[in-house]
């Protein structure tokens, strides 16, 4: 009798944990497909701003969210099977897939930490840099397009602030800006040479100018991506310990 009891409740316990997982595997996929949300995103939306930062640890965090995302993905659907088939064999691996996921989204967080604490100081580096030497030069498209595209879409006005310009590459040739004081972006109306004018009326003036404007951009889109890697991180945790449970609660394979 009380060996019947004991079974019976050993079974009640092994259904309570399969149905957990199963519920785990289905937030776990759900946050599978924010993270992979917040890497595609973040590459797509604003993918021109990308050429105009010094390093590319911000991309690669964004790759990394990706290629984790993917993972929690196809992860969640071994999960349902490992608890449908109750094998440890199946749990091992699934348990091996958890922490691999948890490890490559450690990464990212790290790697996230750490552009964030030099994110100021980099822009302040390189961008004035990038935009005063490189803007409307041969072979840097990509560049001219990302500035112009960073000035109206924060509605700012060289790096610090329009004065910039005065020192740029860009200006200094007058023939090749057709005697603008700054590029035609800054207009808070575009019109054919409008970058002649300077007055507040005609330009954007933003205290800080882009790189203030850019770097709150960067530091909202870190802040998404670590609040994400969290929570996702959480839950993987919980999935591991319920993992470990079943694992103990069911029989070997038999061979």
């Amino acid at each position: 009798m009380s060996a019947a009891y004991n079974d019976e409740q050993e079974d009640w316990v092994t259904v309570c944990l399969k149905y957990l997982l199963f519920v785990f595997n289905f937030l776990f996929w759900v946050g599978g497909m924010a993270v992979l949300g917040v890497g595609v995103w973040t590459l797509v939306e604003k993918s021109d701003y990308l050429s105009l930062l010094a390093s590319s640890t911000f991309a690669v965090s964004a790759y990394i969210l990706i290629l984790a995302g993917s993972l929690v993905v196809v992860t969640g659907f071994l999960g349902c099977c490992a608890v449908i088939r109750e094998q440890r064999s199946c749990l091992s691996t699934y348990f091996s897939c958890l922490l691999l996921i948890f490890l490559i989204e450690l990464v990212a967080g790290v790697l996230a930490y750490v552009y964030y604490q030099r994110l100021s100081e980099e822009l302040k580096q390189h961008l004035n840099q990038t935009m005063s030497e490189n803007y409307a030069q041969p072979g840097k498209e990509a560049i001219t397009l990302a500035v112009d595209r960073l000035q109206q879409d924060f509605k700012c006005c060289g790096s610090n602030n329009s004065q910039d310009w005065m020192q740029s590459v860009y200006i200094s040739l007058k023939q090749q800006a057709e005697h603008r004081v700054v590029p035609d972006s800054c207009c808070k109306t575009i019109t054919p040479h409008c970058g002649r004018r300077d007055h507040p009326s005609n330009i954007y003036q933003v205290e800080g100018g882009c790189i203030t404007k850019l770097e709150q951009f960067l530091t909202d889109h870190l802040l998404v991506i670590g609040a994400v890697g969290i929570g996702v991180a959480c839950l993987q945790i919980c999935g591991m310990a319920l993992t470990c449970c079943l694992y103990r609660r069911i029989k070997m394979d038999p061979y």
